[in-house]
């Protein structure tokens, strides 16, 4: 049988798979046999009757379902795979966490109430009807108090959908005679209640819920928030307005540049930094008048390239009217071929690590000027 598998692969015929030969082999060989019967009258030991031909329909039967769990192999797989893949029983889905409530609607709201209450009076108490539906009776004359530059400086939510809002207000007030006088910064605390999605600060769960507000109260007036003393800034260098210093003259004909439109911005700025110089230039001169770094004491030449100096800038910009305006910058700059150039305007002066701002004492500084007009601040003094 061997030998005839052979033949048929070597003349071409269709190949048959080398399983299938040992098993026609084997049946062949069982079917050229003689079949012997065994005797009813000489039972085996163990008490079973066995033949040949029973003993090979049970060889068949094993190879069949052999056969079979291999073809049904790849049905299984398919199986555990699409059952693996499936959700898992038991599992909670994720649930999207709600949206804080934004304080923005009641703070503006509060902000409207405020002005309002300040500039109503005895007789025209329908002006805060919008805002409060409380019974409302002032006796201040009408119009004898101007509030302006109204500013939220907190918002807290004090349960879902009710804010407590504090605004500052600059307030001037008339005397008897109708001459004004300011009387400063004012701060009022505002209880807000608001109606609709958390994106208006109320509670709704729609989006398209109708979004109101309204005053719980008038306002109420309160202390003004604890003045603070900065920490340590990171500037230990204090290096004037030297026009001999390459560090504070690339501080100056930037600034003159970004400011005034004086000179072209990319001429001191590193390549590839983008900053733009205010449009129109809202300045017609710029005076240097004070330089703060980083950098070692008495450092002047320009170090190796790459290092970085990280300045505080005071200026003295001249309007188109003539007003001097006193301004302070923070930049970083980048030694590059021999000079400094501008890498960057930082968002704040840099501060000491672990730098924390503390009480402010009560202290009076004057500034004075030195003989080439920098301005000189002496350590603070106690009043």
């Amino acid at each position: 049988m061997i030998k005839r598998a052979r033949r048929q692969r070597k003349g071409g015929k269709k190949q048959i798979p080398v399983a299938e030969a040992v098993e026609a082999e084997v049946w062949d060989e069982e079917a050229g046999q003689p079949q012997e019967a065994v005797p009813a009258s000489e039972p085996d030991e163990t008490g079973w009757k066995t033949s040949t031909a029973h003993l090979s329909g049970i060889a068949r039967l094993v190879r069949v379902g052999a056969w079979a769990l291999v073809a049904s192999g790849p049905v299984f797989g398919v199986m555990a795979l699409v059952g693996a893949s499936g959700p898992a029983q038991g599992v909670a889905k994720p649930v999207a966490a709600p949206s804080p409530a934004s304080p923005v609607g009641p703070a503006g709201f509060a902000q409207l109430f405020v002005t309002a209450y300040l500039e109503a009076g005895q007789g025209t108490e329908r002006d805060l009807a919008p805002y409060y539906s409380g019974s409302v009776a002032l006796s201040v004359k009408p119009g004898t108090r101007t509030a302006s530059r109204p500013v939220v400086i907190a918002s807290r939510e004090v349960q879902p959908g009710y804010w407590s809002v504090t605004v500052a207000v600059d307030v001037t007030a008339q005397d008897d005679k109708g001459k004004a006088k300011r009387l400063g910064v004012q701060y009022f605390r505002v209880g807000i209640q608001a109606t609709g999605p958390a994106g208006a600060g109320g509670t709704a769960t729609s989006a398209s819920a109708v979004a109101g507000y309204t005053a719980t109260s008038l306002p109420a007036q309160v202390a003004a928030p604890a003045a603070l003393k900065p920490g340590a800034l990171a500037y230990e260098s204090d290096r004037g307005s030297s026009s001999t210093d390459p560090a504070v003259e690339t501080a100056r004909g930037f600034l003159t540049a970004y400011l005034a439109g004086t000179g072209e911005l990319d001429r001191y700025t590193s390549p590839g930094t983008r900053l733009r110089a205010i449009s129109p230039a809202p300045y017609t001169a710029v005076k240097v008048t004070g330089v703060q770094d980083d950098a070692g004491a008495g450092q002047q030449k320009v170090p190796a390239d790459g290092t970085q100096l990280h300045q505080l800038v005071q200026v003295e910009a001249t309007d188109q009217a003539g007003s001097a305006a006193s301004l302070s910058y923070a930049l970083t700059l980048t030694s590059r071929a021999g000079r400094w150039e501008v890498a960057s305007v930082d968002d704040a002066p840099a501060i000491r690590a672990s730098s924390a701002p503390s009480a402010a004492p009560h202290t009076t500084r004057t500034p004075t000027r030195t003989p080439d007009g920098a301005v000189a601040t002496p350590a603070p003094s106690s009043s």
